[in-house]
């Protein structure tokens, strides 16, 4: 049977679509409804081409004309970007990044996110020549306390929910280096939102450090934790700038802007 095939863009399809784009990207520059001359000025484009190509975008409601000659963005673009948003999850996006990091450190790279007063392991890059057993699988969970990425979500809470915490899980130990005062963790949750980034020093298993950095959505919100874990004898401190760096590259994939 056969199939009809795809005729190629003609190049003027390309130029009304490249034309389309630089008339969007001068209508996100303006937060108030720009006239049609300013538009054509900033786009390099003659009036009349603006206004045809602008006309048809209102037509499909990529555009809003809020007054004759007067134009802004469309709220079809907003339940695009909604849909984008909702079919984007944090793994999808953080996966490519934490294969890159693995291939820089060798060491196994875990993102976790948190539920209720423990993290939950959602996805990891290791390999067996990282020389460490992974001892909690996809899906393990632990206290927030005694982990890199469990303190980050701490950090981000108030005092008094540190508190409730604390009260809640009585802080129970799992190793002698486990942080089990509420005075010495609240000590720790300040040094890790001075640093902007976190640190596990054999606190939830001997033998294993960890360091972590936070992953933010469009909205600020703490979602996630990217969390290097290695050896106590093979961390290395000049990991946590690839570490914050990854991290910020998987929150801005999610709409992050520190700058909002």
């Amino acid at each position: 049977m056969s199939t009809k095939e795809e005729k190629p863009l003609s190049s003027t399809a390309v130029q009304v679509i490249e034309r389309m784009m630089r008339l969007l990207d001068a209508l996100a520059q303006h937060s108030d409804p720009a006239p049609l001359k300013t538009l054509a000025q900033d786009t390099q484009l003659h009036s009349s081409t603006a206004h045809r190509i602008l006309n048809d975008m209102v037509a499909c409601r990529l555009v809003d004309r809020v007054e004759p000659g007067t134009y802004r963005l469309g709220m079809r673009l907003l339940e695009l970007g909604n849909l984008v948003k909702a079919r984007l999850s944090v793994r999808e996006a953080a996966l490519p990044h934490m294969r890159r990091l693995h291939q820089f450190t060798g060491q196994t790279i875990n993102l976790s996110v948190r539920q209720g007063d423990e993290i939950v392991y959602v996805d990891r890059a290791y390999s067996e020549r990282s020389g460490m057993q992974v001892v909690r699988a996809i899906g393990g969970r632990a206290p927030l306390h005694l982990t890199s990425v469990g303190k980050l979500f701490l950090s981000n809470d108030d005092s008094k929910q540190v508190k409730a915490y604390a009260t809640r899980t009585a802080l129970a130990g799992h190793t002698i280096n486990s942080i089990t005062d509420l005075s010495k963790l609240e000590r720790e949750l300040a040094h890790t939102r001075q640093r902007g980034y976190s640190r596990d020093n054999e606190e939830l298993e001997l033998g294993v450090r960890c360091i972590a950095a936070g992953i933010r959505d469009d909205q600020g919100k703490l979602v996630a934790g990217l969390s290097i874990s290695a050896p106590a004898d093979r961390m290395q401190d000049d990991w946590v700038e690839a570490l914050t760096r990854t991290s910020d590259e998987i929150s801005r994939s999610l709409g992050y802007n520190p700058k909002v």
